[in-house]
């Protein structure tokens, strides 16, 4: 009995051991997949374990999001309801972008607002960059067709008033890496990083089997220059960041930033540079950086504060014109700052 006994505590440790050598060999194993999206937007997926022949799975997730909600291709879902009015849903991608939009711009004061794509064109921010030039009376004849509130759905159709145009570029991305991240989840992979461009989901560790080290940019720097702000580590989040820094033009002495209020029709004014947001799934954290921008620190800050799913780094100029940072709490400890 005593040496049976022994024999089976040997094959136990002997396939421990064996299970353990392979476990670590198969997370040693990191697949980084990397392609386009959306047009020229890069993406970057890195796993270990699975298989390494995801690329057209992930390419043809990344191609029926564009054929739903793309504005850039005539025959898209967002397209045809843009031309009509009215859409009777043909995919499974439209009805949780517009839920997840609803809910956000609830949450906001109605600051994250889809419709406000025309307003963005008038302010010279759509695809042809005209410089505009803008009179209250304009502004106050396209606030007309904007606002969420008008826009009627359900699980199976949605429909809008005449002349509102409906926009998910700005939590598109965010959307478009939640699904990439559960197609890897469909495949039993739970240690991922999927960025596409800027906005990232994590889960479990990496190669070295430490937790996904993700950075922040400096907002001051020159548009075309990159320099670090912060890291952030980052394990069972997403992230997504909003800013001022990378998209304006200046007239008449006065820079004009991107970042347009919906409820003013007018550019967002405060010290406010850029948002990192942190959430569980990174559309939402893709809607509320851009919500957040608009909202300026305060009001933001206390969303934050009352809403356990969500965290975020305020980085913003003080009176004196020095670049300083607020952290909500639950994030703290997984951030370091490189550079003041």
């Amino acid at each position: 009995m005593k040496k049976a006994a022994l024999i089976g505590l040997g094959l136990a440790l002997i396939i421990a051991f064996l299970w353990r050598s392979c476990t670590q060999e198969s997370r040693s194993e990191q697949t980084h997949l990397t392609g386009f999206t959306m047009g020229t937007i890069v993406y970057n997926v890195k796993y270990l374990g699975g298989t390494n022949d995801l690329k057209n799975e992930i390419d043809l997730v990344l191609n029926e999001l564009n054929q739903s909600l793309s504005t850039y291709i005539p025959d898209s879902e967002i397209s045809q309801l843009n031309a009509e009015g009215q859409l009777n849903f043909e995919s499974d991608y439209f009805y949780p972008v517009l839920r997840i939009s609803n809910e956000v711009f609830l949450k906001t004061d109605q600051t994250f607002d889809p419709s406000i794509g025309p307003l963005v064109q008038a302010w010279g921010f759509g695809p042809d960059k005209k410089i505009p030039e803008m009179s209250q009376a304009s502004v106050d004849s396209l606030m007309l067709i904007v606002g969420f509130e008008n826009v009627v759905f359900d699980e199976h159709s949605v429909s809008i008033p005449v002349n509102f145009q409906l926009d998910f570029g700005a939590i598109a991305k965010g959307y478009a890496v939640d699904l990439v991240a559960e197609l890897l989840e469909e495949k039993n992979i739970h240690n991922y990083m999927v960025e596409i461009g800027g906005e990232v989901r994590c889960k479990g560790m990496n190669e070295k089997e430490k937790t996904w080290t993700l950075g922040i940019e400096d907002p001051t720097v020159d548009r075309n220059e990159r320099k670090l702000y912060a890291v952030a580590r980052l394990k069972d989040r997403s992230l997504a960041t909003s800013g001022n820094y990378r998209n304006y033009y200046e007239k008449d002495g006065r820079i004009y930033a991107h970042i347009i209020d919906p409820r003013t029709g007018y550019n967002a004014t405060h010290a406010l540079l850029s948002v990192s947001v942190f959430a569980a799934d990174c559309i939402s954290a893709d809607a509320y950086a851009t919500a957040f921008m608009v909202l300026g620190i305060e009001r933001s800050l206390a969303i934050v504060e009352n809403n356990s799913d969500l965290d975020a780094i305020f980085i913003y100029q003080n009176e004196e014109g020095d670049l300083v940072n607020l952290i909500s709490e639950g994030i703290k400890p997984f951030v370091e700052i490189k550079s003041f």
